[in-house]
C-alpha cells in the first residue's frame, strides 16, 4: 500500500505558472494526505524496531567476556579483531604450564640429586665393607700409625677403668646417704625418749647429740662425695667420649683411605687404555680427597689425645685430693678439718635432704 501511494505520488505533475509560484492544484489533498501517511507509518515501523533492539539488548546485554579489541583504528576491517576471551584463556595457559614445567623440572632435579647420592653411598659402603673383609681374612694391606694406635688402646683401657671407679663412687655415696639417713632417725628417737624417760634422760641425750653431730658431719662428707662423683662422671662421660667419638670419625675415614687406596692400586695394575686411564684419573681424585680427610682426622686425634691426657691428670690431682682429705677428716672425727676441706676445693653443700644420690649415669 506505502508504494503504491508513493508511485501515485511520484508521478503527479506540479504545474508552474508564468512567475514561478505553484499553481493551485487540484490533488493537492491527495498529495498532503499520501505524506502524512507515509511519514506515520515510517515512525511507526521505526518505534517498533527500536523498541524490539533495545529489549534484545537489555535481555542480553553485552558480554564482557567476549569484548573484542579492534586492530587499526574505528572502522578497521574485522581481521584485525582479537576477542579478550581469547586473548586471556592463552595467556593463563601459559602461566599454567610455565609453572607445571618449572615445578617438574625442579621435582626431576631433587630426585636426580637424591640418586646421585644414594648411588654415591652405594659405592662407598661397596668398597669399604670389601676393605674390611679383605683386612678381616689377612688380604688386603692396612695402614696403621703405631704410636697413635697405642695411645687410643691406652685411652680406652684408662676410661674402662674410671668407669669402675665411678660406679664403686656411685655405690659408697648410696650407702652412705642410707647411713646418714639412719643416724638421723636414731638420733630423732634418742631425743623423743629422752624426753619420755627421767630416769634415762643424760643417756638418750648424748646419744641424740651424738648422732646428730655424725648426721651432720656424714651430710658434710657427703657432699664432698657427690662432687667427686660428679667431676669423674664429667671426664669419663663427656670429655673421654667426646676424644672417642672423634676416634671412631678417624676410624671410618682410615676404612675409606685404605679402601680407595686399593682399588686405585687394582686399576693401576690393569691395562692402560683411554678408558682405563679415565678411571684411574677419576679413582685417583677420590683417593686424594680420602687421603685428606684421614691426615686432618688423624691430626685432630693427636691433638685430642694431647689435651686430654692434660686435663685428666688435673682434675684427677684435686678430686683425689679432695677424697682422701675429706674421707680422713670424717673418721678422725676433726669436724673443723672436713668444713675446711670443701672450703679449699669450692665444695658448696646443698641444702638438707638435697643430697640424695643422683640415679643419672
Amino acid at each position: 500500500m506505502t508504494d503504491s501511494i508513493m508511485s501515485k505520488a511520484a508521478t503527479m505533475e506540479i504545474p508552474i505558472n508564468s512567475n514561478g509560484d505553484t499553481g493551485t492544484l487540484t490533488e493537492d489533498d491527495s498529495l498532503e494526505q499520501a505524506a502524512k501517511l507515509q511519514w506515520s507509518l515510517d515512525e511507526k515501523v521505526g518505534s517498533s524496531r527500536g523498541t524490539r533492539d533495545l529489549q534484545q539488548v537489555m535481555v542480553s546485554g553485552p558480554n564482557l567476556n567476549e569484548t573484542s579489541i579492534v586492530s587499526g583504528g574505528y572502522g578497521g576491517t574485522a581481521e584485525g579483531i582479537i576477542p579478550t576471551s581469547s586473548l586471556k584463556g592463552s595467556n593463563m595457559h601459559h602461566s599454567s604450564s610455565s609453572s607445571s614445567m618449572t615445578a617438574e623440572e625442579t621435582t626431576r632435579g631433587v630426585a636426580v640429586e637424591k640418586l646421585e647420592t644414594v648411588k654415591k653411598w652405594g659405592l662407598n659402603t661397596y668398597k669399604c665393607t670389601k676393605q674390611m673383609i679383605s683386612e678381616r681374612f689377612g688380604r688386603g694391606s692396612r695402614t696403621v700409625d703405631l704410636e697413635l694406635e697405642a695411645q687410643i688402646e691406652v685411652l680406652r683401657d684408662t676410661k674402662r677403668k674410671y668407669e669402675n671407679v665411678l660406679r664403686l663412687a656411685r655405690a659408697l655415696t648410696n650407702h652412705f646417704y642410707n647411713m646418714v639417713q639412719t643416724q638421723h632417725a636414731l638420733g630423732d628417737t634418742f631425743a623423743d625418749l629422752s624426753q619420755k624417760s627421767p630416769e634415762l634422760r643424760d643417756e638418750f641425750g648424748y646419744n641424740a647429740e651424738t648422732q646428730k653431730l655424725l648426721c651432720k658431719n656424714g651430710e658434710t662428707l657427703l657432699g664432698a662425695i657427690n662432687f667427686f662423683v660428679s667431676s669423674i662422671n664429667t671426664l669419663v662421660n663427656k670429655t673421654m667420649e667426646d676424644t672417642l667419638m672423634t676416634i671412631k670419625m678417624y676410624e671410618n675415614a682410615r676404612l675409606e683411605y685404605d679402601a680407595y687406596r686399593s682399588d686405585l692400586e687394582e686399576l693401576s695394575m690393569g691395562p692402560r687404555d683411554a678408558v682405563a686411564m679415565a678411571r684411574i684419573e677419576a679413582a685417583q681424585q677420590q683417593y686424594q680427597v680420602q687421603k685428606d680427610k684421614y691426615e686432618r682426622l688423624r691430626s685432630d686425634v693427636a691433638i685430642k689425645l694431647k689435651f686430654l691426657e692434660e686435663n685428666k691428670v688435673k682434675v684427677m690431682h684435686k678430686q683425689l685430693l679432695l677424697f682422701h682429705n675429706a674421707i680422713s677428716a670424717y673418721f678422725a672425727g676433726n669436724q673443723q678439718q672436713l668444713e675446711q676441706t670443701l672450703k679449699q676445693f669450692n665444695v658448696k653443700l646443698k641444702p638438707p635432704g638435697a643430697d640424695k644420690p643422683s640415679c643419672i649415669d
